[in-house]
């Protein structure tokens, strides 16, 4: 099953996190097989293709909580 969800990245006490498509049963931060956006929760940047978030709901994949409050934030 494809799942939506967030990849953390940076380093200690600086967390990056990317919004990837990636099957349930891989780690995250593993095999992606696309980058739809990134949240650096420090600063506040955030980016979201939210065109592409739909195309994939719309092909079968799961959105996870996290990335679903992400995009109600950036509307």
């Amino acid at each position: 099953m494809l799942k939506v969800r967030l990849a953390r990245g940076g380093k200690t006490n600086d967390p990056v996190y990317r919004v990837v498509v990636s099957e349930d049963s891989k780690r995250p931060t593993g095999e992606v097989l696309e980058v739809l956006g990134f949240w650096h929760p420090k600063p506040g940047l955030k980016t979201v293709n939210k065109k592409a978030i739909e195309a994939w709901h719309k092909k079968g994949a799961q959105i996870s909580k996290p990335v679903k409050k992400l995009m109600e934030e950036t509307s």
